[in-house]
């Protein structure tokens, strides 16, 4: 899906002044102001003073801009580096936390379970995901972890990972999105969403299938970096209809899963190097945070990367439009599958045939 100069930074500009917005509890709603407010001091809670905080889309709760990635927590090396990990990121004001049933498989949310719901549940927003393909399984993937987490329910229960428009077609068919609907409707679940990586058109055409059911979504997931706008975009082809629609956006893969280093996970690889041979970590995370993005879900391997994270976080100052469009141009010779590794290779959307229902 290219795009050249002239439109990404025209489809850049008009994402410009949201982020700003997203600080304020009626983002969505006709009282929005046109420019934002004083600062509100920081909140607190009985842990300790919060990290800024954004609104969640139209349906839900102000979350810290900051989340802590649960794959990560899942792939650590003993129970010892998790706890610390998820200490750190409760001492430095982080309350969002993410996970998925399938992470490391399972010990993402037994960790969770361990270390997280018995002491800090109620000060938190815990997230999950399911990758169900069926409504059987949907419903044995969210008794888990509400088992393994040790809790009665999630504050957001995504569809996860969704590989394309078919595959969001085959899981609504095959009753997924009935058993979020249900879930939510008996308590399990306070809000619904959906996250991929792979194409946005997984995620438009989640909209679409969600409009038929009056969009129950409060939130949504997927890659948001500097590489993004140059390839096969999430931030210009789908993130200003979710903004329209009311669902927030949740931001990973923002390093790129270490293809900004030039790794692949946790394996180096001989390829170019972002950082920092062409931004910091700061102007990545800043440029991230300076969208219309809920919360930056950061997946630490060690307490001392998630710090960084919470340091960045509490001296983030937003980058203007000029700004943005400057990192975005000085990496987009970058751009592409060599880096972004996971997402597919844009595909012409097949077209639905007329049939005679619809004369």
């Amino acid at each position: 899906m290219p795009h050249n100069n002239l439109n990404r930074r025209e489809a850049l500009k008009s994402l410009l002044g949201l982020t700003a917005a997203l600080m304020t509890p009626n983002i969505f709603g006709a009282d929005a102001p046109a420019s934002p407010p004083a600062t509100p001091p920081p909140a607190r809670d009985r842990f300790g003073e919060l990290l800024p905080q954004r609104k969640l889309g139209r349906k839900g709760p102000m979350v810290t801009m900051l989340g802590l990635g649960g794959a990560h927590i899942g792939n650590m090396a003993d129970d010892a580096m998790a706890q610390q990990t998820i200490e750190t990121a409760i001492a430095g004001g982080i309350r969002y936390f993410d996970t998925a049933a399938g992470y490391a498989q399972g010990r993402s949310e037994m960790r969770y379970g361990m270390f997280l719901t018995p002491k800090y549940r109620e000060a938190i927003f815990l997230a999950s995901k399911t990758t169900a393909s069926d409504a059987a399984q949907a419903r044995l993937h969210l008794d888990t972890s509400l088992s393994r987490m040790k809790t009665d329910y999630l504050d957001l229960w995504h569809m996860h990972t969704l590989h394309s428009p078919e595959d969001v077609d085959h899981r609504i068919d095959g009753g997924v999105l009935d058993v979020l609907l249900d879930a939510k409707q008996k308590g399990k679940v306070r809000h619904i969403g959906f996250t991929g990586h792979v194409t946005p058109d997984s995620h438009l055409h989640m909209l679409e299938r969600g409009g038929e059911k009056d969009n129950p979504f409060t939130a949504s997931q997927m890659p948001i970096n500097v590489l993004d706008p140059s390839y096969h975009s999430f931030i210009l082809n789908y993130v200003p209809k979710a903004v329209a629609a009311g669902v927030g956006v949740l931001a990973m893969k923002t390093l790129s899963n270490g293809g900004f280093f030039g790794r692949r996970g946790r394996q180096l690889v001989d390829g170019p190097k972002l950082i920092p041979d062409r931004l910091s970590v700061a102007e990545a995370l800043y440029f991230v945070w300076s969208l219309p993005v809920s919360v930056l879900v950061s997946g630490p391997d060690n307490p001392e990367m998630i710090q960084e994270k919470i340091d960045l976080a509490r001296g983030f100052q937003a980058m203007n439009e000029q700004r943005r469009q400057e990192l975005v141009l000085k990496v987009a010779d970058l751009a592409g599958p060599t880096i972004e590794n996971y997402k597919a290779a844009p595909q012409p959307r097949p077209t639905k045939a007329k049939s005679t229902q619809d004369s």
